[in-house]
């Protein structure tokens, strides 16, 4: 039976592919670490002699002479209690701003008395929202999964939930609108049929941002997938094409929960060691 191969690359993967005739894989291997996968034993010999053939031209020899040299990785200093961010409850930035700058009580008196919406509204909005979906996030761990809240960047930004786990990291983006319906698309999502607001993007952004953060610091890849959770609306409609930023709402988080092979054990405590460092931020 012969057998072709096809490349694919998704979600920081790259694999080559053993197929049919009719696309259907009998094998893989990953042209990373070189581990080959047999799905279908009876091709078991074909699929090896195959997918080394494509793996060998993939790989060009570098003479010893002109071999690049390894760049030495920066080190963090020792983990200090002040640097630790696991201590950090969900919504501790938004808890920080409205300690700093939030309204006194006369404020608060006459702006209730008006009715007259404000920013610290939205603030507060914002810090439910972040409680509600980091309660939901917490739970996880006991599927060997880590989770980080207000992780904060450069320019005064933070990432409201950062979860590591057997599959992958993701950069979790909190959205609280009561009782509102949302739409969302490849790059915007709409309120209530309202004005498009740049979720999808800013998520992707920030995932990036996220990813080149822990890949300075580990000695391995890491991919980091973004995430848009919305709180308390009364519906949800996605109709992305993209696919490339997951949506849920708070209680479907743990979807996330049967992920697996992205990282090892070992991989998984490298990055939230990482992850968990405030300095490791400081330049993001």
């Amino acid at each position: 039976m012969e057998l072709h191969v096809t490349r694919w690359k998704r979600y920081g993967h790259d694999r080559l592919y053993a197929n049919l005739p009719d696309g259907t894989a009998v094998g893989w291997v990953d042209v990373t670490t070189r581990d080959i996968t047999i799905l279908r034993a009876e091709y078991r010999d074909d699929v090896i002699a195959l997918l080394a053939k494509h793996l060998q031209s993939l790989t060009e020899a570098v003479p010893p002479d002109r071999a690049p040299e390894a760049q030495a990785r920066p080190m963090l200093p020792p983990l200090t209690p002040a640097d630790d961010l696991a201590a950090n409850p969900p919504g501790q930035s938004l808890r920080d701003l409205l300690a700093e700058s939030g309204p006194g009580l006369m404020e608060r008196v006459v702006s209730r008395l008006l009715r007259r919406p404000t920013e610290w509204d939205s603030w507060r909005k914002g810090l439910a929202g972040e409680r509600r979906v980091g309660a939901e996030l917490n739970r996880l761990g006991r599927h060997g999964w880590r989770v980080l809240h207000s992780v904060p960047l450069a320019n005064k930004v933070d990432i409201d939930h950062l979860l590591i786990g057997p599959g992958g990291v993701f950069s979790i983006n909190t959205k609280h609108h009561h009782k509102r319906a949302v739409w969302v698309g490849d790059d915007s999502v709409k309120v209530d049929h309202g004005k498009p607001a740049p979720y999808a993007r800013k998520s992707r952004a920030e995932a990036k941002r996220v990813g080149r953060v822990l890949e300075r610091y580990c000695d391995f890849p890491v991919s980091v997938e973004p995430v848009l959770v919305f709180v308390g609306v009364t519906e949800l409609k996605v109709v992305a094409t993209q696919l490339d930023v997951r949506v849920y709402q708070e209680r479907q988080v743990s979807a996330l929960v049967p992920l697996f092979g992205v990282l090892t054990a070992d991989q998984v405590e490298q990055v939230y060691g990482v992850a968990r460092h405030r300095q490791a931020w400081a330049q993001a």
